[in-house]
């Protein structure tokens, strides 16, 4: 049911001329790339516990993400009926196995955490909407079935509801965070040992491998195992950088949005020469490393030395 779900969308986006399929390839696109800058943004100039939270969450939820989907081996749609065909250059992004989806387990963290920062209905229904029209793009684009996205929603909304208990009892034990990094760098390194060493499906058609166990990793290298770097990084900032949130005002907003410029540089140019220079695998784990070491550590040094002047 699920395939022919997609085939069914697939006849309406032929029909249609691929009308929708700019919008929902660019909804995805940001989804995994620019998105991250909103977290970023929020953690240096708004709220700096509700922007660590929603990093929190993100990197639980990616880790969460490849430790099912690394499990499961579930194949992408058109591997399973080569009816499917991915509509434009979605395919060039749906890297991995497909269960569950890693875009959906990426923007629910970050619009859902943006939602419990606020009480404004109609900008909560906004973010919510975001959630769902991106949800459904996994579909309509051909790279994910409706059980993917589904499940991806629901373990996002799950390390949400984690991040906020583990958030609201460091409210209450502040020097108990120790505990949360250790177990976060821990989850992260565990999960990376488990997803590299496992044995994978090797299914052959036509004396072809179907798919690639160990590409199907790559992405593992800067999720779950960043989850490393993430609590490194949380340790560096709270034990010797401790800046505040520029805050809401002008000087504030400018200087995070400045930060903002380098930050979208290292998410769209660095992969090249890190894959080049370490290899896919870990090139992917650097990449992603050098992006919190910035979020986390090197620009809110600055926000401080700023903040000081």
């Amino acid at each position: 049911m699920d395939i022919t779900y997609l085939l069914w969308l697939q006849e309406w986006r032929v029909s249609t001329h691929d009308a929708l399929t700019p919008l929902f390839e660019q909804l995805s696109l940001f989804a995994v790339r620019d998105l991250l800058l909103v977290p970023a943004f929020v953690y240096w100039c708004i709220n700096k516990r509700s922007g660590l939270y929603i990093l929190f969450s993100l990197k639980l939820s990616q880790t969460i993400n490849s430790i099912v989907k690394l499990t499961a081996c579930v194949y992408r749609p058109w591997v399973r009926d080569p009816k499917i065909i991915p509509a434009g250059d979605s395919i060039k992004t749906a890297g991995g196995y497909s269960f569950p989806s890693g875009h959906t387990m990426m923007f629910t963290p970050i619009y859902g955490g943006l939602m419990t920062m606020t009480k404004n209905k109609i900008l909560r229904f906004v973010l919510l909407a975001l959630i769902l029209i991106t949800a459904f793009s996994r579909n309509y684009l051909g790279v994910h079935t409706p059980q993917d996205v589904i499940v991806g929603l629901l373990l996002g909304c799950l390390s949400l509801y984690i991040g906020k208990l583990v958030f609201d009892y460091l409210d209450k034990h502040p020097e108990k965070d120790i505990y949360v990094m250790i177990l976060a760098a821990l989850s992260g390194i565990l999960t990376l040992v488990y997803v590299t060493y496992k044995p994978y499906p090797m299914d052959y058609v036509d004396g072809k491998l179907l798919v690639d166990p160990v590409t199907m990793t790559i992405d593992a290298w800067g999720d779950s195992g960043v989850f490393a770097t993430f609590a490194l990084c949380w340790y560096i900032e709270s034990r010797f950088i401790k800046f505040e949130a520029a805050g809401w005002n002008l000087k504030g907003i400018i200087i995070c949005l400045i930060g903002l410029i380098p930050l979208h540089f290292l998410i769209w140019n660095t992969r090249a020469i890190t894959s080049a220079a370490f290899g896919v695998h870990v090139g992917k784990f650097v990449e992603k490393s050098i992006q919190y070491i910035f979020i986390m550590n090197i620009w809110p040094l600055v926000i401080k030395l700023f903040s000081k002047k």
